[in-house]
């Protein structure tokens, strides 16, 4: 189904409706979350259905996904047509999942943390229940207790 001129936006009225700078949107596209259709003048015009697309985008970026993985979920749903409540849906499901699996994580990450800065030692090197005998040291240098397990 092709589409017709009147189901198309010039970039700028897109990054009006959506509140993201043309230059982001831009990148959306070097990236193929989004696909510009060209004017006979040469004009980015864009789907209505993209506006979904960058607010999915936008919201998937505050909730901590990298632009990859972001990338991959969009690469599921339909080219062509705007996606329906089934295929939101389906994508929501998969990053529902992961965001249980961070939520987990952070609680975690909160137990440790409080366990840490009640024994009062604030050392790593020297901490008995975290790093045992600078067991961390051995991974290579930055952070480890932090990182999801």
């Amino acid at each position: 189904m092709a589409l017709q001129k009147t189901d198309l936006l010039v970039i700028g009225e897109v990054a009006s409706r959506t509140g993201v700078a043309v230059s982001a949107i831009r990148f959306y596209e070097e990236r193929g979350f989004v696909s510009a259709h060209r004017s006979t003048g040469g004009r980015r015009m864009f789907a209505r259905a993209d506006i979904r697309r960058i607010a999915f985008v936008q919201a998937a970026q505050r909730l901590g996904f990298s632009l990859a993985e972001i990338g991959a979920a969009l690469d599921t749903l339909p080219t062509g047509r705007a996606p329906t409540k089934r295929d939101w849906t389906r994508l929501a499901s998969g990053f529902r999942d992961r965001l249980d699996e961070r939520i987990a994580h952070i609680e975690r990450l909160r137990e440790k943390l409080d366990g840490c800065i009640g024994c009062g030692c604030l050392s790593l090197t020297d901490c008995a229940l975290y790093n045992r005998e600078d067991e961390a040291a051995r991974e290579g240098p930055g952070a480890k207790h932090l990182r999801p397990t």
